[in-house]
């Protein structure tokens, strides 16, 4: 009998499983590819903790794998300073199935463990999760989301002490000890009620609530501005996720009048009723807020992603059509208007720094250069940006402006280590009221950056291949593309290949080799000798491989030409 066959038999036959799991595995008794694909492996653990399908089997998310998955992250923090242990775990959950019960689970088996949990009433965005962990002094939080995956879908991410994402090599070491407990049988658990009578497991909400809107409204840039258009048309759609409360909340209590929210898509829904990809970077999931924006006659249209790190945003045109802008334009144009306003107003720091991710648009580096602030790149994930920061701290060398990522993701301050959605909403509502002021549009708004420091246009490719043989397919490309190098892509020649594997950057015209500094990741990059770039990395967080790719020109037309030639010939 085949190992996972095997497995599926043991958890079939298993009195520590449910009646209800044990009933969902027999239901596909006959399905010989299905049972594969749920036990041919662990549900794998990785540097960002847990992400799949939820279901029944050692590849799925259910109670078992999160238990599990809990017990090597509490038998890691038992292993560090007695006062870890004492500082406890905060955990949050979106609106996915299941979110409220893992959430409970993952409490309890800490609990079991004698470690302190402090579990949000409802659900919170994951921003709110990594500020209540610096607001506890907490040594560690959970947050039980799969952001914008597909409904299937639901996720278990780790952050630590100070609010981020867990950095190299602390991931890792909580990777082997997750990785350690082999038997269900090493899991420890309690009743609900035994653990609040013992004082471990607690209850939080508002009150952090209302220290994250504080804190929130102090990142206004110009409130002058948003006094100017407090009439500003808003519309507003949380994508049936976590942003709606507080999200409205904020806009009005910064002085925004006339915010809407798109009510079909008000309320949270497992199910993502509406939209088929709960994803901001869709144009699809825009089609209702679209459709009240026009009835409206709306400035500007926002959506928030489940979890709401992310925002995506749509403005108008110069023909009166509303035009989804990239994470890459938004993110240029918060660049731009908080340099340029604190350069004005005096309060950008001499030793400032704006992080951004290798994949991301190269238009931030002339505005750097020109208010005097360092640009840094980091590997593809806001952990990293939440790692730089930590280090300013550390070191005093830099003071942290802004970061943000192609992907929608953008943080204006250190009082969280994720990206923030929340803040991003209201950041990109005073930018539409700036424009506003102006006699503009945020579409005119990246016309101008575009006029002003040259033409950079990006775009993303992402192939879905999913299953075992997904997975194999996305292995294999990597494994092709690193054995034979592109010397050219649509007839402009390679100049470097960077492998961030081998950590080697290549010069493919002198036969040169540099180290990369950053980390070693699963990410090829390839500079052209016109100034064009190409990344290719597998996704962290769903089943695809992803194609990047970013053009200069010194006309809209001739980065728009290479943009397409490029894009094509991938």
């Amino acid at each position: 009998m085949s190992d996972y066959k095997q497995k599926y038999e043991q958890w079939v036959n298993n009195d520590y499983f449910d009646t209800k799991t044990v009933e969902e595995l027999k239901s596909i008794k006959d399905d010989e590819k299905e049972i594969e694909e749920r036990f041919y492996k662990d549900l794998e653990f990785g540097t960002a903790g847990l992400r799949g399908i939820i279901g029944a089997g050692t590849n799925r998310l259910n109670i078992y794998t999160v238990r599990k998955a809990t017990q090597g992250l509490a038998n890691y923090i038992l292993k560090q300073p007695e006062e870890a242990k004492a500082m406890g775990v905060s955990i949050a959950y979106d609106c996915r199935r299941m979110s409220p019960q893992f959430a409970d689970e993952a409490a309890l088996v800490l609990n079991a463990n004698g470690i302190k949990a402090y579990v949000f009433d409802e659900l919170r965005p994951t921003p709110e999760l990594s500020f209540s962990v610096r607001q506890l002094k907490c040594t560690a939080g959970i947050v039980i989301t799969a952001s914008h995956n597909p409904k299937e879908y639901n996720g278990y991410k780790v952050y630590w002490a100070d609010g981020g994402q867990v950095p190299y090599p602390r991931d890792e070491e909580i990777i082997t000890e997750v990785n350690n407990v082999e038997s269900f049988s090493q899991v420890k658990t309690m009743a609900l009620d035994e653990a609040k009578n013992k004082g471990l497991y607690h209850v939080i909400g508002k009150e952090i609530d209302d220290l994250y809107i504080d804190v929130l409204k102090s990142y206004v840039v110009n409130q002058e501005h948003i006094d100017k258009a407090r009439d500003l048309k808003i519309v507003y759609s949380p994508l049936h996720g976590t942003g709606n409360k507080l999200v409205m909340r904020l806009l009005k209590e910064v002085g925004f009048t006339n915010a809407t929210i798109v009510k079909e898509q008000q309320e949270p829904d497992t199910e993502f009723s509406t939209v088929n990809y709960p994803n901001p970077e869709d144009p699809k999931t825009f089609e209702l807020a679209l459709k009240l924006a026009k009835e409206q006659d709306a400035d500007i249209v926002v959506a928030t992603d489940p979890d709401a790190d992310r925002v995506g945003a749509a403005v108008k045109n110069e023909k009166g059509e509303y035009v989804l802008l990239t994470g890459n334009m938004t993110g240029a144009l918060l660049t731009e208007y908080i340099l340029s306003q604190k350069s004005q107003n005096g309060t950008l720091p001499t030793n400032g720094a704006v992080i951004k991710t290798i994949v991301t648009t190269e238009l931030v580096r002339p505005m750097a250069e020109k208010y005097g602030v360092a640009l840094m790149d980091v590997l593809t994930g806001f952990k990293y940006i939440g790692e730089k920061i930590k280090q300013f701290e550390q070191t005093g060398s830099h003071t942290y402006v802004f970061g943000f990522e192609e992907s929608y993701g953008s943080l204006p301050g250190t009082y969280a280590r994720d990206k923030d959605a929340i803040v991003a909403t209201m950041l990109l509502c005073e930018l539409a009221a700036y424009y506003k002021t102006r006699g503009m549009s945020m579409n005119d708004g990246i016309q101008e950056l575009y006029e002003k420091y040259g033409y950079y246009k990006e775009s993303v490719k992402a192939v879905s291949l999913s299953g075992i043989e997904g997975l194999a397919k996305i292995k294999a490309i990597m494994k092709e593309l690193r054995e034979k190098a592109p010397t050219e892509f649509a007839g402009i020649k390679v100049v470097s290949a960077g492998d961030y594997i081998s950590k080697i950057q290549k010069n493919l015209l002198d036969g040169t080799e540099e180290e990369i500094t950053l980390p070693k990741s699963d990410v090829l990059q390839y500079k052209l000798e016109d100034g064009s770039w190409i990344c290719v990395r597998p996704s962290g967080t769903e089943p695809k491989i992803k194609y990047y790719i970013g053009v200069h020109g010194t006309t809209a037309k001739e980065a728009d030409d290479k943009l397409k030639a490029l894009t094509a010939i991938l």
